[in-house]
């Protein structure tokens, strides 16, 4: 993404809560896919990423549609009636419950996230959707999503449900994000399914050198978070889980996004920045 179109946010579309000076994952991430929720602070900083790597957009596509074909399988082929979506982000074409619920009118989802500008957009497109709601929360405080009064309403970890965490462990800093991801895996039970998309490291020189150079970026800059971590370190978050295989030809375990049981044949090569984000889905036995 070379450039960005204007934002549309005016200073009296400001909600509450929200400092329009401090740049937010969620309405970045939205921008790169195109849409136009974010600020002039947003746009610095996906300017100096395009700037450092002009394809940095296809990590956003990558992931997306990685979190679309995945919801479309766990919806049509588990069974799964329920769905955690934690860092759900603004809302865009495609959301985990139009996902599901095109699969099954009653399936319920739970979306969880702490950015004013997304709990704003979010309650407003749910409010006469019955079957999904929006939670406060950050996700990186398991215990305080798990023990939130509206998801143990809408959520019965009795029964096995779809867990996503899709681009957001990524944001996690420091060594905990194992016991992080184990908390949820901990509260689930069996049968249920874990979605997980996270920032990439093929440890290949050419494509860590991509990866390494959009980490300065979102680490040494005002989001101070953007870690891409290699193929065990992304598995490792996943304990005591069966990984599935991403694709008709490859074992169980994870694949860059763009090639987890893609839509169809590629026809074009992928770029190096599409290498950098992976994902990986698996069951709990």
């Amino acid at each position: 993404m070379s450039s960005a179109p204007p934002s549309t946010l005016s200073p009296s579309q400001v909600p509450v809560g929200v400092d329009p000076n401090r740049p937010s994952i969620a309405r970045i991430y939205d921008g790169f896919l195109g849409g136009n929720h974010y600020y002039e602070v947003d746009r610095a900083v996906m300017e100096k990423i395009s700037t450092a790597v002009p394809e940095a957009v296809h990590i956003a596509r990558g992931n997306r549609g990685f979190h679309n074909r995945a919801l479309r399988m766990l919806a049509n082929q588990t069974g799964i009636r329920q769905f955690l979506d934690c860092g759900s982000g603004l809302p865009t074409a495609e959301n985990t419950h139009q996902i599901v619920q095109r699969a099954h009118r009653d399936a319920h989802v739970v979306y969880v996230d702490n950015d004013p500008v997304v709990l704003a957009h979010g309650r407003a497109l749910l409010a006469e959707n019955d079957y999904t709601h929006m939670v406060d929360a950050d996700i990186f405080q398991p215990q305080n999503v798990l023990e939130n009064d509206t998801v143990r309403e809408y959520i019965d970890f009795s029964q096995p449900l779809g867990l996503l965490h899709i681009g957001t462990i990524h944001h996690f800093e420091g060594d905990g994000a194992i016991d992080v991801m184990r908390q949820y895996i901990d509260a689930l039970a069996p049968g249920s399914f874990v979605a997980l998309a996270h920032f990439y490291d093929p440890e290949v020189p050419e494509l860590t050198a991509v990866a390494k150079r959009i980490e300065e970026i979102l680490v040494s800059g005002p989001l101070g978070a953007g870690r891409f971590r290699t193929r065990a370190e992304i598995e490792s978050m996943l304990p005591g889980l069966e990984l599935l295989p991403p694709n008709a030809t490859s074992g169980p375990g994870m694949a860059v996004c763009d090639e987890w049981w893609p839509d169809g044949p590629r026809l074009t090569p992928l770029s190096d920045s599409a290498k950098c984000v992976a994902g990986v889905v698996g069951r709990k036995p």
